[in-house]
Order: structure tokens, then C-alpha cells, then sequence
């Protein structure tokens, strides 16, 4: 297995790291390594929560087609009154990873704001390709909405979270909300989204066999998706969102993406699109990262600088009313 490449656009800082990902990040990841790096990407309840003072809650509902799949509802313990909320969709390129990857933010966002946060466990490509992933997370954003009281917060500030594979999720799920008139949602924050199975923008070609994840990694989990359809005219905007040429009507939005990455280009389009639209769209694009930084090296300068603008966005919308 290749190792993950060292680029003269990463910060020194990030660069440093890569030598030791070796192997433990999906770089030209064919589909004969996916389960290697969905048993890496695995992470557990144990592992997402440790001593902090929140309750965390599984909850089975009702999926794509009506099959079961499982929400995890993440609280602080002393929460009562109802206020802000937070739908969260996990990464891993929609081939990997569980509920509680990428929950971070959700326990110390449940923790700062006393927010309501739900996690839901779509089911994963190739086993499960377009359009289950997105119905699911679709399933699971509607049942948290119509559950507004139970869970105790207020519908009219709820965001939807994703990154990388679940930015994607969350784009699409929006999309799908808006046009079937479903859950009104107060922001969306993508996060290094996923967002164009072409595959084919100058950065996707720039960093092919660079960094953590790249072109090849992403060729492999669009396949998986989409199969045949993958790069073709017959795609959906909801599985694909950077097809979608009506991004009219859509919630305050944040978006941001390392510099030095596949999804670069197709972010800063989505955004511009956004925009054009007459939408509210934040965009960060930050010089020397590469994907994911902000959980791989949350420590360094640049990833405390990215957290602290997601941070400070998504503040902003809870207090809005």
C-alpha cells in the first residue's frame, strides 16, 4: 500500500504527520481494502463519550423502505427546556464508519449549548447503494423533527451536520427536505463535503495519491454508490448534490475545505452556487490542510482556527430565533 504522500502545499505542521498514517488512511483505497479501513474507522459509544455528563440514547426507527436502523440521541444530563438541536451524519465516504465517528462536536456542543443532539446509523455502500444512504438519513432527520417534544428542543433551530462522505449526506438530505416541504432546518454545516462523483476537478487531479484521501480513494466509493451510474448523465442531485442546478431556498449554510484536497474545487462551487442563488453560505477554504485535519491534528494551528469558525457559525445560528 502506498503511503500517504508528503505535498509541498501542506503546512509544515500538517506534513509532518503523514509519514505515520501510513496504511491507516485510505489513499488509492480499492474496494478489496474497504473492510481494512472500516475496521480502522470503527468507532464505539465507549470511545465517543468516556465520563462526559451526557446521556446517550439508541433509539430503532423506521429507515429507507422501511427497514430498521438505529438513531443515537446525545443529551446532557441535566437537560430540560427545550432549545437548540443538531442532526448529525457521519463521514467515511459513505462506504465507512458508524454514528459515533466524527461525534465529537455533538457531546461538546450537547455539553456548551445544551443542545439535542441524533446521530443516525445509515446503512453503508456497496452493500446498500444510492438512493438508500441518503433516505435513511433523510428517515432519520424526519423522525427527529416529528420527535421535537419527547427530545425536548425547539424545531425551528435545528441544523444538520456532516463531514466528508456525511457533508454530502447532509447537503442531499437538505435538498430532499426542502423539496418535499419536510423539517424546516435552521443551518446546514458541511464539513469537507463530499459532494461530486465525477470526480473530475482540478483538485481532485492535483492530489491523486496525496494526503489522506484522494482521487483514487474517492473513484472507489462513488462506484460503490452509484455502480455504473457513477459519472454518468443518470445520477441524482440528492445522492450527488454538486449536480444540482437549483440551489434555491436553502438554510443559512457553512461550509468549509482544506486547500489541499480532492474535495476543494467541488466545495467552493457548491458554495458559489449557494450564493448565486441569493442563499447565505460561509465559506473557509484553509491554506496547507489536508482532509479531515481538523480531527486528525485538532491540536495544530490551523485545525483550532477551523474549529473556532464552526464554532463560532454555529453559535450564531442557535441564536438566531
Amino acid at each position: 500500500m502506498s503511503p500517504p504522500n508528503a505535498s509541498a502545499d501542506f503546512d509544515p505542521q500538517l506534513a509532518a504527520l503523514l509519514p505515520a498514517l501510513a496504511g491507516y488512511v485510505p489513499v488509492r483505497m480499492t474496494l478489496e481494502q474497504l473492510e481494512h479501513f472500516r475496521t480502522l474507522s470503527r468507532v464505539t459509544r465507549e470511545d465517543l463519550i468516556g465520563d462526559a455528563e451526557v446521556h446517550c440514547v439508541d433509539h430503532v426507527i423506521r429507515g429507507y423502505q422501511g427497514a430498521e436502523i438505529t438513531v443515537s440521541v446525545i443529551t446532557r444530563k441535566d437537560h430540560v427546556t427545550p432549545g437548540p438541536a443538531v442532526y448529525h451524519i457521519h463521514g467515511g465516504g459513505m462506504v465507512m464508519g458508524t454514528r459515533f465517528a466524527g461525534a465529537k462536536p455533538l457531546v461538546e456542543w450537547a455539553l456548551r449549548h445544551d443542545a439535542v443532539c441524533v446521530s443516525v446509523e445509515y446503512r453503508l455502500a456497496p452493500e446498500h447503494p444510492a438512493p438508500t444512504l441518503v433516505e435513511d438519513c433523510y428517515a432519520g432527520l424526519a423522525w427527529m423533527a416529528a420527535n421535537a417534544g419527547a427530545l425536548r428542543f425547539d424545531p425551528g433551530r435545528l441544523v444538520i451536520f456532516g463531514g466528508s462522505g456525511g457533508g454530502g449526506l447532509a447537503a442531499g438530505t437538505t435538498l430532499l427536505a426542502r423539496d418535499r416541504k419536510g423539517p424546516r432546518l435552521a443551518g446546514q454545516l458541511l464539513q469537507c463535503p463530499m459532494l461530486d462523483d465525477r470526480n473530475d476537478t482540478e483538485s481532485a487531479r492535483r492530489y491523486e495519491g496525496v494526503g489522506v484521501w484522494d482521487r483514487v480513494s474517492n473513484l472507489t466509493a462513488w462506484r460503490a454508490v452509484l455502480g455504473d451510474r457513477q459519472g454518468g448523465p443518470d445520477v441524482s442531485v440528492y445522492s450527488a448534490p454538486a449536480r444540482a442546478t437549483d440551489l434555491r431556498g436553502l438554510p443559512p449554510t457553512f461550509i468549509d475545505v482544506a486547500a489541499a484536497e480532492t474535495f476543494r474545487d467541488e466545495a467552493m462551487a457548491y458554495a458559489r452556487g449557494i450564493l448565486a442563488a441569493g442563499g447565505e453560505c460561509e465559506l473557509h477554504v484553509w491554506g496547507g490542510a489536508f482532509h479531515g485535519f481538523y480531527d486528525i491534528a485538532p491540536q495544530s494551528g490551523l485545525a483550532r482556527a477551523c474549529i473556532a469558525a464552526r464554532d463560532g457559525w454555529l453559535g450564531r445560528m442557535f441564536a438566531r430565533r
